[in-house]
Order: structure tokens, then sequence, then C-alpha cells
């Protein structure tokens, strides 16, 4: 049987022999070396979850017993499940992970060229692909999708959707720059050379006002919010327009996209290349 095939029959099972945590260890180094991921862009450049590879994580939990991870000359303590320790790295994996405890989570890709500033936090499933840099407080969700070149910056909280697991993930596509404190989640896509400007928030439920266009983008409820490529997104509000709210001067949040990428846009995100 394939690896899928065998993932898909141990995820129905509800006890494990050795010979299925064998399977389970090639399958989480395949996620590892990038062979398979939680999500994948078709041609026609939708994105589908693979439901397959997430069952795999899944079974990674049900299947793993509470270990210690500390070690025995620390004062802090770390109990997780055997299945996911942190990621084997060496200096020939080619990332950066700069000193002050960030953590990359077994059974995640992180490709050549990544920078991790401190602390920093990769969970399982994810996949990090070459030349990206995450921020010191960054958060990396299970199974999200980060493309190359990509900058999420200082306290960037990227959310992960492992159930249900026919989901899509949060997905962040090449050459975006995530603003510090900016929050993508449930799903939200993220097109190429987007920027987030600093504090926006995006989720599946969130609005996205496209001025240039005077458009309205939403999800359908169904199919995440997507960031077109090249879009300039800031923190907005919009005034409530009737009730308490309207008499009392009150507005909510909402995220405005002003304008899209042009060459004072490029030269104002050249510099962080000197980071990398």
């Amino acid at each position: 049987m394939s690896l899928r095939e065998q993932i898909e029959q141990l995820f129905a099972e509800t006890e494990f022999t050795s010979d299925d945590r064998v399977v389970y260890e090639e399958f989480k180094t395949a996620l590892r070396r990038g062979e398979i991921r939680s999500a994948e862009k078709d041609a026609d450049g939708k994105w589908r979850a693979n439901a397959w590879v997430k069952q795999g994580i899944l079974l990674g939990f049900r299947m793993g017993k509470l270990a210690e991870f500390s070690q025995s000359t620390e004062t802090l303590k770390f109990f997780d499940k055997d299945t996911f320790g942190l990621r084997p790295m060496t200096v020939e994996d080619n990332v950066r992970i700069v000193m002050g405890g960030s953590s990359i989570r077994d059974g995640s890709y992180v490709a050549s060229g990544v920078v991790l500033a401190p602390p920093c936090w990769v969970n399982v499933g994810a996949y990090v692909d070459e030349g990206t840099m995450i921020d010191s407080h960054a958060l990396v969700g299970s199974c999200a999708q980060i493309g190359k070149r990509v900058h999420l910056s200082a306290a960037a909280q990227i959310g992960g959707v492992l159930e249900p697991v026919g989901a899509v993930p949060v997905i962040i596509e090449d050459d975006v720059l995530v603003g510090g404190n900016t929050g993508v989640y449930e799903g939200t896509i993220v097109r190429e050379r987007a920027v987030l400007a600093s504090g926006v928030i995006l989720t599946r439920s969130t609005p996205l006002f496209d001025l240039p266009n005077a458009a309205i983008i939403k999800s359908d409820g169904e199919k995440p919010l997507e960031v077109p490529a090249g879009a300039v997104v800031v923190q907005g509000s919009r005034g409530i327009t009737s009730g308490f709210g309207k008499e009392n001067g009150l507005s909510i949040y909402c995220p405005i996209i002003v304008k899209y990428r042009d060459e004072k846009t490029d030269a104002s995100t050249k510099l962080e290349d000197y980071l990398r």
C-alpha cells in the first residue's frame, strides 16, 4: 500500500502496534522533507487541502504518549506527546535559528535560507518555503503554508487549521509582507506580493474593503477570505449606521485595501533583504 493508503487505514484504528509507529515515523519524515504537505496549489491557482496528510498529523496525537522533553540541567520542564518532539536540525539545513528560544516542531518543513528570530514558533504540518524570515514572537500555526521570501514581522500570528481535515489552512503566498502584530486566521488566503500593514486582522468572517476597485471582498461562508495579489491592506473602521452605535458615534474595525503594490512599495520592502 502507498503511504497515503496506510495513513487512511490507520486513522480508522483505535489501537496501534510498533509497526504502525514505523509507518507514522515515515509519514512524519516525509512532512519534514517537504515531500508531502497539508495543502497544495493546483495548476489553476486554487488551493486544496490534502485531507489524508491532516489525518496523519491527528493520528500522531492519538498514537503518541506523554513524555518529558526537558533536559536534566534545566529548571523549566516540558511534557508533550512523544510523536511531536522538536524538528531535528543541523547546520547543513542552511536555516538560521538565532539564539533566544525559537522552536520548530517536528513534522514541519523549513526550507533552506529561512531565518528565525527569537522567540518564534513553527507548528506541526507547517510549510515554510525558501528565503522566508520569521521574526520574534511570530507564530506559524499547524498546517499553515508560507511561500518564498515572505517576511512575518514581530508578533505576527498565522493561524493553523488542522480540523476539519478538508479545510484549507491559512495560506501566505510568495513575496508577501506581513506587518507586526498582524493576525491571519481561519483559512484566509493571502495572494503573492500582498502587503498587510501592522495590526491588520483577517478572518473568514472579515469583509475586506477594496478602495481602488470600489468593491467588498467577502467569504461566502464555505470558501475562505482571499486577499488579492499585490494588495496593500491597512487597518480601518466603518461607522455604525443605526441604533445605539450611531447615537454614540461608534465604529467597528475593518481592513481596507488602499492601493496595489507599486515601485514605491517595493522600495520600502527592499530593505528587508539585508537582514536575510
